[in-house]
């Protein structure tokens, strides 16, 4: 019966590690990649026509983290947007950078999660002439609930929850446009 019992706690202990989950290091992205989008925008902005021209790169890492159902995600964006006030041709250019990533995903058990996420980075916006006018830098934290539709593992088809969004914690560094108005700075900045 010994070696019977030892037997049975050995193929126990075999198939126990052939079905335990993967570890982080085994882990596979569910999906990662890299872009490059180029696109022009025009709007109106309070009667100044503006064209935006944007040149945006960036990578992004989704993936099964720990023990979780639900995948994390992480973005790092590099770009400039150059409006152009088309009423006299000056432009206003913002260089920024940014890095985002989920830190903490809470099952509500309602069949939403919420996404606590951190973001750091900045932008220096310049004048027509390329004079450095307004520097924004620093890191906050929000939060967003997702439903996610039975799903956990499949992110493609979540849908955020409305009015959901939120900030944790506001922004610790500089904020030189906080309270600003985007268009009288284009019309200040374009103008020569």
């Amino acid at each position: 019966m010994k070696a019977r019992t030892a037997l049975l706690v050995t193929g126990l202990v075999i198939a126990g590690g052939a079905l335990a989950p993967t570890t982080a290091a085994d882990a596979k992205p569910i999906d990662k990649g890299h872009f490059h989008d180029v696109f022009t925008e025009f709007f109106d902005c309070d009667g100044t026509p503006v064209r935006a021209d944007n040149d945006i790169k960036g990578n992004f890492l989704f993936n099964q983290r720990g023990s979780s159902p639900f995948p994390y995600y992480r973005e790092s964006v590099r770009g400039t947007t150059v409006y152009t006030n088309l009423d006299n041709g000056g432009t206003f250019t913002t260089v920024f950078n940014g890095n985002t990533r989920d830190t903490k995903i809470t099952d509500n058990g309602d069949g939403t999660i919420t996404i606590t996420s951190y973001a750091s980075g900045g932008s220096h916006y310049k004048d027509t002439h390329g004079k450095l006018v307004l520097s924004d830098s620093g890191q906050t934290r929000f939060a967003v609930d997702i439903d996610y539709n039975g799903t956990p593992g499949d992110a493609s088809d979540d849908v955020e929850v409305p009015d959901s969004f939120r900030i944790v914690r506001e922004s610790n560094g500089t904020n030189d446009t906080a309270g600003r108005d985007f268009c009288d700075d284009v019309r200040e900045f374009t103008s020569g």
